[in-house]
């Protein structure tokens, strides 16, 4: 993980290489045959219907979607098969344990795939019902350059490179904070072919 400029805002928190080679195979692995369960969708934009750049799908009793009808929510079935979606991977389980001790768990995980010429833009994790505890994501795949700035659109922001296996938490002050994927640099791993990337948070939901 490089921090390019400034240090990172407060409530910003990495931990550089959480998961090794091993474990990121692995659980490689398990979100492939989750998948074959709850497959990739294309998020479409409120009221536009733009698609976005990347493919998602969940994992736990709760799942982000978005349409053009519907716009942004949470809802208990993958809005194509109409099944409950996957169980959370134990690893996550564990990684939220680690960084969020004291909260209650998950009950959403979002699975981003990114193509190398993906981004996502500035935004805030707020479809949430409560904000109380963090946002938590683990990188799979090609390294990225994630920005993060502060809870008011447009204002200052810090950028870094987030690697294969690195966590990332926004919590306390950070929690409502902008955040994006600028970019994914090629070459940076073989986790994933054609330089793709995973990025899988965690979100707790209702109180």
């Amino acid at each position: 993980m490089k921090i390019e400029g400034k240090p990172l805002p407060n409530g910003v928190m990495v931990r550089p290489a959480w998961l090794n080679e091993t474990g990121q195979a692995d659980l490689l692995t398990e979100i492939r045959a989750k998948v074959a369960k709850a497959p990739l969708f294309v998020p479409k934009m409120p009221r536009t219907g733009k698609e976005m750049s990347v493919r998602m799908t969940n994992f736990g009793p709760l799942g982000w979607v978005t349409d053009k009808e519907r716009g942004y929510r949470y809802q208990a079935q993958h809005p194509v098969t109409g099944e409950s979606w996957p169980d959370m991977p134990d690893i996550l389980l564990k990684l939220w344990a680690d960084l969020a001790p004291n909260a209650p768990p998950p009950q959403a995980c979002l699975v981003n795939f990114y193509a190398h010429d993906a981004k996502m833009g500035m935004h805030q994790d707020s479809d949430e019902e409560i904000f109380d505890a963090p946002v938590i994501s683990l990188s799979l795949g090609a390294t990225c350059l994630f920005r993060v700035g502060g809870v008011k659109r447009g204002g200052k922001t810090t950028s870094l490179r987030l690697e294969s296996g690195d966590a990332l938490a926004l919590s306390g002050p950070a929690r409502m904070a902008y955040h994006g994927v600028d970019r994914l640099y090629a070459g940076t791993s073989d986790l994933i072919k054609d330089d793709g990337r995973l990025n899988l948070t965690l979100r707790r939901v209702t109180a």
